[in-house]
């Protein structure tokens, strides 16, 4: 079976603005998406699953991500 991609960091306001600093540092590509971040937030903690109901939202995410990966944008 396959396994759900996890969460592995979560924060808002000035937490969320430092998670995203240190992914561009790293070179991690990132993509706002307000209502999908909101709804992660309330429904995960981290280490979590995503839940199947956030799974095509969260995979037209990863597609772009690896589309940018192939095009070596990141």
């Amino acid at each position: 079976t396959m396994v759900a991609p996890a969460v592995v960091a979560k924060g808002q306001n000035l937490v969320a603005e430092k998670i995203k600093q240190i992914a561009r540092e790293a070179g991690i590509p990132t993509v706002e998406n307000k209502p999908l971040a909101q709804a992660l937030y309330k429904a995960v903690e981290i280490g979590d699953g995503i839940p199947e109901e956030l799974y095509k939202a969260v995979a037209e995410i990863l597609a772009y991500v690896f589309r940018l990966k192939e095009r070596g944008a990141t």
